[in-house]
């Protein structure tokens, strides 16, 4: 079997886990159905990472009380969707549901504050809500776990991750397909992901570069120049750790569009998402994270060193790549 077949079908298997899982249930280690936890986002409701971190405290909350879902619907008179809704970190929830919670799972004074305050955050308008209705549901869950992640891992096999790219790059690459009229505010929001990572404290970019992406054309010749000369210049900074996957390297075929997002102080497990025509793929099952992970760590060690890959970057600045 060819490599693209195999990487076809490892793709296809994928989708019918999603098919499977995501408006699907599964049974918890109490029983209970649960929603499964590969999910396939469109257009319906996104995840938001705070409300992540708090519905994972109160489904644990739950668990050590030995209730299921339905318990705690009947008990406080929701619905058994609600419940799953808020603890998979689908809607945010109001302060009254929540001390009804509180109550409910006998949580102490000094539990209580850090959730308010996550169901507060939950609540807000995000950064990025004046573009909400020309961005996807699956965009705005990617945006929501890179404002929160402590580290990002990234491979892109066709165009460069978008936290990399030059206005122009950024530019040339949504003018591909998407409507015209938003070309310009898809630019700028592109802009501000770069701007709130750069701007925050702690936070680290490991991203695998493949050579096809840099010989690809996007634009023209002059905009190729200045987005390596970009990607130089990121490279020396400690946040980013750049490597590139050159093309007479063997690399593991299994491994598609990427990004693994790690969490500080275990605030979440280790999440991972993949795009594709369809939408994103949303992975917090923990075997199908770790072999991803397992895949991408792989691939970054069969890749160039940072030092290298600036080294190739360089030369091909002075190649005939872009002339």
């Amino acid at each position: 079997m060819s490599t693209k077949s195999i990487t076809e079908s490892a793709e296809i298997r994928e989708l019918v886990v999603v098919q499977r899982t995501a408006g699907a249930e599964e049974t918890d280690e109490g029983g209970q159905k649960t929603r499964g936890r590969v999910q396939l986002l469109r257009d319906e409701l996104t995840l938001s990472a705070p409300c992540m971190v708090l519905g994972r405290e109160l489904r644990q909350r739950r668990q050590a009380l030995k209730l299921d879902q339905q318990d705690v619907a009947k008990v406080l008179r929701w619905s058994k969707s609600k419940v799953s809704r808020i603890e998979g970190g689908r809607i945010g929830i109001d302060q009254r549901d929540l001390e009804d919670l509180f109550s409910l799972y006998r949580i102490d004074d000094a539990g209580r504050e850090p959730m308010r305050e996550l169901a507060l955050i939950g609540k807000r308008p995000e950064w990025w809500k004046k573009w909400s209705g020309i961005t996807t549901a699956y965009l705005q869950a990617v945006m929501s776990f890179e404002d929160v992640a402590q580290r990002i891992r990234s491979y892109e096999p066709q165009y460069l991750n978008g936290l990399l790219q030059t206005p122009e790059y950024a530019k040339a690459v949504i003018g591909r397909g998407s409507d015209p009229s938003n070309h310009a505010a898809l630019v700028e929001l592109r802009q501000q992901r770069q701007a709130k990572f750069a701007e925050t404290p702690g936070k680290e970019l490991v991203c695998v570069i493949d050579e096809v992406s840099l010989l690809r054309p996007v634009g023209n010749a002059r905009i190729m120049r200045r987005q390596v000369q970009h990607l130089i210049e990121l490279n020396e900074d400690p946040r980013y750790q750049l490597r590139l996957a050159e093309l007479n390297r063997s690399l593991p075929s299994e491994v598609g569009s990427t990004m693994i997002f790690d969490f500080a102080e275990k605030l979440l497990p280790t999440i991972a998402y993949s795009e594709n025509f369809d939408g994103g793929l949303v992975i917090q099952d923990e075997e199908s994270v770790d072999r991803r992970v397992r895949k991408f760590d792989m691939l970054r060690h069969m890749s160039l060193s940072p030092t290298a890959t600036t080294q190739k970057l360089h030369h091909l600045l002075q190649s005939n790549c872009y002339r």
